[in-house]
C-alpha cells in the first residue's frame, strides 16, 4: 500500500526536520503528511491488490479502517500544539514515532499473512511503549511504560506461539491457505490449530483491552501523557479490531462454532468489568480508560455475531467511538491544564465544574461526546450500538444483547456525571482560552458525531 511507504518516508523526514532551529514547521508538516497518506489510500478504492509478496491485501474495508486511523491520528496530532512550547519535549521524535506507529496499524488492518500481522503489532506496540513513557519526569508515566512493556511482551509471545501452532497445523502463514486447510479437514482440523486460534485471540484481545486481559489499561491510560492516551484509545483499538475481523472472517469463518462461545463469554465479561468499574471512578481520565474497555465489549459483539452486518457495524462504530473519544480527551487537555493543582493537571470530575459558564462551546462539545459514547439517539454512537445489536439479533444472541443494554444504562450514569458537573455545579468563573485551530478540530469532531447521528446512511453508502 502506498500509504505505508509514504508514512515510513515521512517519519524519517520529520526526524531530519527536528534539526531545524525552529519547531514551528513540525506540526503543519506532520498534518500535511497524514493528509497525503489519507489521499493516497483512497486512490486504491474499489481495487484489490496483493502487495509485498502477497502479504498485504488492499480492499475497501482495509481502506475504510485505514481512513479512520488516519483521521483519528490527524485530530490527535492537531491537538498537540503544546509540544512546540515545551522546551523539554522532543516533538520531532514524537511525531515521527506516531507516523511509524500508523504504519504498524495499517499493516494490522490490511495483512494477508500472519507474519505481517506480527510485524504490524510490534511496530505499533513498541511505538506506544516509548510514547507512554515520554514524560520522563513523571513517575506515573515511567511506571505505565514499564507495565505496558512487560505485559505487552507476554501477550506478544503468546500470540507468536499461536502463530507457530497454526503454521504447524496448516503449513502456511497465509490466511487463505489456513482457510483452505480447514476446508480440506472438513471442519475438523488438528488440535494444534484450535490451540493456535485461542492463543492468537489472547494476544489480540490484550491489544484491544478486553477482559480479563485489560489490567494494564487503567494504569497505562492514566500514566501516559493525555495526548498519547487519546491515540492509544482510538488508533490502537481500531487497528486491533480490524485485525481481529480479518482473522476471524477470512481464516476461521469455517470453525465459527468453536471460537464464538469463547469470544461471547469474553464479551460479556468485558461489558461487565468496563461499565461497572467505570461507575466507581473519580478521575475522568481513568473513567475513560474503563470506558474504552466497555466499548471494546460492544465491538466484540460484532465479532462474536460474525455475519453480513458485522463489517459495516465495526467500521461505523470505530469511527463514531474515535471522534467522540478524541473530542473528550481534547477538552480534558485544556481543562486539566488550566485547573492544575500543585503543578499537576487536574483530571478529576470536579475540574469540569461550571464549564458551561467558563466556555459554553467546550461544554457543548464535551456533552455531545458523552452523549455519543453513552449511545443516546441523534448521535453517531447510538447508530454504532444499534448496528452491533442488530448483528447480535441476527445470530439469535439475545442474552448478550440484554446484558449490553443493561450495561449501556450503567454507562449513561457515569457519562452524565460529566454533564452534570459542567451544567449544574459551581466552579471557577475564569474563562478558558482555546487556540483557534484547536477549537476547529474539536468542532469538526463534534460535527462528524452529529451528522452521522442524523444521517448515518452517508457513511453506510460507502461500504
Amino acid at each position: 500500500m502506498l500509504s505505508i511507504i509514504l508514512l515510513s518516508v515521512f517519519g524519517i523526514v520529520l526526524l531530519y526536520l527536528g534539526f531545524l532551529k525552529s519547531r514551528a514547521v513540525l506540526l503543519p508538516a506532520t498534518l500535511f503528511f497524514i493528509l497525503i497518506a489519507l489521499g493516497a489510500g483512497f486512490l486504491e478504492w474499489n481495487k484489490s491488490y496483493l502487495y509485498f509478496g502477497d502479504m498485504l491485501l488492499v480492499s475497501n474495508t482495509a481502506i475504510l479502517f485505514t481512513g479512520i486511523v488516519l483521521v483519528s491520528a490527524f485530530m490527535v496530532v492537531a491537538l498537540s500544539g503544546d509540544f512546540l512550547d515545551d522546551e523539554a519535549a522532543q516533538p520531532a521524535e514524537y511525531y515521527a514515532i506516531l507516523l511509524f506507529s500508523i504504519v504498524g496499524a495499517i499493516m494490522m488492518i490490511a495483512y494477508e499473512n500472519l507474519i505481517m500481522l506480527f510485524v504490524g503489532v510490534e511496530i505499533l506496540s513498541v511505538s506506544m511503549y516509548v510514547l507512554t513513557g515520554s514524560d520522563k519526569k513523571n513517575l506515573r508515566s515511567n511506571e505505565a511504560a514499564l507495565k505496558y512493556f512487560l505485559m505487552g511482551a507476554f501477550a506478544t509471545g503468546i500470540m507468536l506461539f499461536g502463530m507457530a501452532l497454526l503454521y504447524g497445523a496448516s503449513g502456511s502463514f497465509t490466511l487463505t491457505d489456513i482457510k483452505g486447510y480447514i476446508a480440506l479437514a472438513q471442519g475438523r482440523p488438528s488440535l494444534l490449530l484450535y490451540l493456535g486460534v485461542l492463543m492468537i485471540l489472547i494476544g489480540m484481545l490484550f491489544k484491544v483491552s478486553a477482559a480479563p486481559f485489560h489490567f494494564w489499561t487503567p494504569d497505562v491510560y492514566e500514566g501516559a501523557p493525555t495526548l498519547f492516551t487519546a491515540f492509544m484509545s482510538t488508533v490502537v483499538k481500531t487497528a486491533g479490531f480490524a485485525a481481529l475481523l480479518q482473522l476471524l472472517s477470512v481464516a476461521f469463518g469455517a470453525i465459527y462454532g468453536f471460537w464464538w462461545i469463547t469470544l461471547a463469554a469474553i464479551t460479556g465479561l468485558t461489558l461487565l468489568v468496563g461499565n461497572l468499574t467505570a461507575a466507581y471512578q473519580d478521575s475522568f481520565k481513568r473513567m475513560m480508560a474503563y470506558s474504552s474497555i466497555s466499548h471494546a465489549g460492544y465491538l466484540l459483539i460484532g465479532l462474536a455475531a460474525l455475519g453480513q452486518q458485522s463489517k459495516q457495524a465495526l467500521v461505523f462504530y470505530s469511527l463514531a467511538y474515535s471522534v467522540a473519544t478524541i473530542a473528550a480527551f481534547g477538552i480534558l487537555l485544556v481543562v486539566a491544564k488550566q485547573r492544575a493543582s500543585d503543578g499537576r493537571p487536574d483530571d478529576t470530575y470536579s475540574a469540569f465544574n461550571g464549564l458551561s459558564r467558563q466556555n459554553p462551546l467546550l461544554a457543548f462539545i464535551l456533552a455531545v461526546s458523552m452523549l455519543s459514547l453513552a449511545g443516546i439517539p441523534l448521535t453517531a454512537g447510538f447508530w454504532g450500538k444499534f448496528m452491533v445489536f442488530s448483528a447480535a439479533i441476527d445470530k439469535g444472541m439475545v442474552w448478550i444483547l440484554v446484558l449490553a443494554v443493561l450495561m449501556s444504562a450503567v454507562g449513561i450514569y457515569y457519562y452524565f456525571r460529566v454533564v452534570i458537573a459542567m451544567y449544574f455545579r459551581e466552579g471557577s468563573s475564569t474563562y478558558i482560552q482555546v487556540a483557534p485551530f484547536y477549537r476547529f478540530v474539536l468542532i469538526a469532531a463534534t460535527a462528524i458525531t452529529i451528522i452521522l447521528g442524523l444521517v448515518p446512511g452517508l457513511f453506510q453508502n460507502m461500504m
